[in-house]
């Protein structure tokens, strides 16, 4: 989803598109989301447009933003955009989200921005959010507004798209880069939207370009003027559909007929015809001209406090590929002098680095695919594939009908805690057993879980403390102890549970600690009045229900962090396809999260929702043993969709 608002000329809406394009080419699902006005000659080839009520400006005040019936963008169109772009992310789920300039411009519709990149954020699978820039910005006019983008960046963004060649101009030419934004920075090259062309056999004429928007009209005016004096040059003016018909009809005036037209979509065929283009040097033009290695002379836009095209002029100008007339240089004689120089061959300033090639030695102009791989690899380190995965393995247990069971059980509570809080939060009523150590609960544990829909308790050995011997994998009831040890820690841990967590909550269900348990043990509990055990290893216990929680989330012998994601979200797609009645068990640790596991479980959850999964009661699996009473299954959607 790209979300892109241009308000003066075209450009960015086509540099845009094009990216869109790519995607689409890619195979890719692509939706364009425009906050401009509707550009005739944009192609859209395989790309969903989404147009929002469009805005524009007027002159060069981009802090007065007019809306689509020409007075200023009130609150009902500020609002509808918003409605209208969150609609778009709900119903697309992307993958990737792009903001077009933002953060780094278009600071009057930082509202509408931020809501699309908070609402991502939010998003069960959240994409990524990535910025998408020219070659060159116009920084603010207050360092305040700096640091307000680069926070933005730190905070929000997963990366920044910069569509250009450092080796032409990088970043830092044009805005102060800092430690927050520079590891973000992924230099894509440019985003050329013409392709290669041929070099002409000849070439001839003088070819006027100056964008879509009113802002050349200054331009077209000199270039008529020049070509009143000199029509035998061959003049063609390309004038954009924002210039209204009645300036087109003044421009052509006592011009040949043809010299003045619209702007039309063969124009980079046009140029590599010309003799000498004139135009402004906006990020398209540039690569128009490098491409085609026409001879260049360049009214860069320099009204308000614009830099960005004076910068690219200066730099085409240092490799010899333009001469430059100042905007405030501009007249109808300026610009036949420097259309004479060209015309007659007289070099620019500069002599050419290279020899003489369109575009020059290892200068990127596929920065279409580039972009298009650059977000493919960030979305796999991201695990998007592995939640893609799992996704259509759900999809497709859910079009054969068959049900994937799972449970979730989470060890060692013992207080009520933020991060109790934010499991539960999580849970959002999923049903969940809760292994507590009863040695340890304090009494706000019980008071906290009192009406807490979904959970259940179980017994976590005693008190969580190793007792095996110097080198071996910790165990509380390890073969290690005598059994009469064993058995009356596990009586005294049941008798605790009972007195201190709430009887409504507790089942007499033993979670030995590191999941480790000694063979005789667990064939003695039924006698110290247990009914379940969940573990690691070993077989049915006779008296016993048993359901185990082989699925951990953290990685305790590495990083002590997240696992592998893609290794979580395979065995949980292989599940899905193996279509086994046995739930598998998801395990948490909610004390030991890290904000890795926990943005993996914000994320992987509400998949977890899919009309395929069945959630299955703790009270469920080990009702046979506990009450007689088995519970159908839960299907968390259908039970939320009944509760409205």
């Amino acid at each position: 989803m790209i979300a892109v608002t241009h308000l003066l000329g075209a450009g960015h809406l086509t540099r845009a598109a094009a990216l869109a394009r790519a995607f689409a080419a890619a195979g890719h699902e692509a939706v364009l989301v425009s906050g401009g006005r509707p550009a005739p000659l944009v192609r859209l080839d395989g790309v969903r447009l989404v147009q929002l009520p469009p805005l524009r400006i007027e002159g060069i005040d981009f802090t007065r933003l007019i809306g689509p019936d020409g007075g200023p963008a009130d609150g009902e169109t500020l609002a509808a955009r918003r409605a209208l772009l969150l609609d778009t992310l709900a119903a697309l789920a992307p993958d990737a989200v792009i903001t077009e300039l933002f953060p780094f411009g278009r600071r009057g519709l930082a509202k509408e921005f931020l809501a699309l990149v908070e609402a991502a954020r939010a998003r069960p699978e959240r994409p990524l959010i990535l910025a998408s820039v020219r070659d060159i910005l116009v920084p603010p006019d207050r360092p305040a507004k700096v640091d307000e983008a680069h926070a933005r960046v730190a905070a929000l963004y997963d990366a920044v798209l910069v569509h250009g060649d450092p080796a032409l101009v990088p970043l830092d030419a044009s805005w102060p880069v800092d430690a927050r934004i520079a590891g973000k920075l992924r230099y894509t090259g440019y985003v050329d939207e013409g392709g290669p062309h041929p070099a002409p056999a000849r070439r001839d004429g003088i070819l006027v370009a100056a964008g879509s928007s009113a802002a050349g009209l200054g331009l077209f005016r000199a270039a008529a003027g020049a070509a009143r004096r000199r029509p035998d040059l061959g003049w063609r003016l390309l004038v954009g559909h924002g210039i209204p018909d009645d300036t087109l009809a003044a421009l052509s005036a006592d011009l040949p007929p043809g010299t003045v037209m619209r702007a039309r979509a063969d124009y980079r065929d046009l140029l590599a015809a010309a003799s000498v283009s004139v135009s402004q040097c906006g990020y398209n033009t540039a690569l128009d001209l490098l491409v085609t290695g026409t001879p260049a002379i360049l009214v860069p836009f320099e009204a308000g406090r614009e830099t960005e095209q004076r910068l690219r002029a200066e730099r085409l100008a240092a490799l010899g590929l333009a001469r430059i007339v100042p905007e405030a240089a501009l007249s109808p004689d300026t610009l036949l002098a420097a259309a004479l120089d060209a015309v007659d061959g007289v070099p620019p300033s500069s002599p050419r680095p290279w020899g003489g090639g369109p575009g020059g030695p290892g200068l990127a102009l596929d920065g279409c695919t580039r972009t298009v791989a650059i977000v493919e690899e960030m979305r796999r380190a991201q695990g998007g594939d592995g939640f893609m995965r799992l996704r259509a393995a759900l999809d497709r247990a859910a079009a054969a009908g068959r049900a994937v069971p799972l449970w979730w059980r989470d060890d060692d509570a013992v207080a009520a805690t933020p991060a109790l809080d934010r499991l539960l939060s999580l849970a959002g009523g999923r049903p969940i057993l809760i292994a507590a150590i009863p040695a340890g609960v304090d009494p706000s544990l019980g008071r906290r879980l009192a009406g807490e829909p979904g959970v259940s308790l179980a017994v976590h050995g005693l008190a969580h403390a190793n007792h095996a011997p110097p080198g071996e994998k910790p165990a509380e009831f390890g073969p290690h102890r005598p059994l009469a040890t064993l058995r009356e820690d596990a009586r005294t841990a049941l008798a605790l549970a009972r007195g201190h967590l709430p009887g409504d909550r507790l089942l007499p269900v033993f979670v030995p600690p590191w999941n480790r348990i000694a063979p005789d043990l667990a064939e003695a509990l039924p006698a110290l009045g247990y009914a379940g055990l969940s573990a690691a290893g070993g077989g049915p216990v006779a008296g016993l229900a048993r359901a185990d929680a082989a699925l951990d989330v953290i990685d305790w012998r590495g990083t002590r962090s997240l696992r592998d994601p893609e290794a979580l979200l395979s065995a949980l797609a292989d599940h899905a396809e193996g279509g086994s009645d046995r739930p598998l068990g998801l395990l948490t640790h909610h004390l030991a999260h890290d904000g890795a596991v926990w943005a993996f479980l914000a994320r992987l959850l509400p998949l977890l929702d899919h009309p395929a999964v069945e959630w299955r009661d703790p009270r469920d699996l080990f009702a046979p043993a506990v009450d007689g009473r088995a519970r159908a299954p839960i299907s968390v959607r259908a039970e939320r969709a009944r509760a409205g």
